[in-house]
């Protein structure tokens, strides 16, 4: 498979892969791939290096870095995030030093799925504190999933969406969340699903 820039998308072989730690550049956490008939399939799609690859994300460890610990908006908008006024945040725009971190549904085939979409459900959250993904535009934020307020929190995504998030750590410490990618086949309305856990390193 060729990409613009005539860069290979090499596939990495999670039985043979060692834990990866990503720490900056462009990242793609959910990236999902389904074709008519066939599984979802959701891996971490990193573009850090040269040459992007597909991984497992068991494999991979995102690192959020003391340099993402920022001061939290005033206004009862922004109570879901962080502790004591301060919070560890991921930016939605491309921040230098910091990993950018987004979403992918691109290589979701266009009619396999009922309605043209995908459900991403956060289903649980280990770790010392609140997790988010939320989007902010002119200072107010649009909370997609927040761990703080009770599990699980989903969210249709549609079919050939590429976007990026802020990501949102209340305090430093290790953070597993598990997702869910499902959809409706619709050739014959049944669900299909795929969980993967992704790890956070923070502080």
């Amino acid at each position: 498979m060729l990409l613009a820039g005539a860069l290979a998308l090499v596939v990495a072989d999670p039985a043979r892969a060692a834990v990866v730690e990503l720490t900056s550049g462009h990242v793609d956490v959910i990236d999902v791939n389904h074709v008519a008939g066939g599984p979802i399939v959701v891996s971490v799609r990193d573009d850090t290096g040269s040459t992007p690859v597909e991984r497992d994300p068991s494999t991979v460890v995102f690192k959020v870095p003391s340099a993402a610990h920022t001061a939290v908006p005033s206004g009862s908008a922004w109570s879901f995030l962080g502790s004591g006024g301060y919070a560890y945040v991921l930016p939605q725009t491309n921040t230098s030093g910091l990993l950018w971190a987004g979403w992918n549904t691109t290589d979701v085939a266009s009619g396999a799925l009922q309605l043209n979409r995908v459900t991403f459900a956060l289903t649980g959250v280990q770790g010392p504190g609140g997790f988010s993904v939320f989007t902010a535009s002119g200072g107010t934020p649009t909370v997609l999933f927040d761990s703080g307020n009770g599990l699980p929190d989903s969210l249709n995504v549609n079919r050939n969406v590429h976007a990026h998030l802020n990501w949102g750590f209340d305090v430093a410490g290790t953070y597993v969340a598990t997702f869910t990618v499902s959809g409706v086949r619709a050739s014959n309305g049944q669900s299909v699903s795929t969980t993967k856990q992704f790890t956070f390193q923070v502080g």
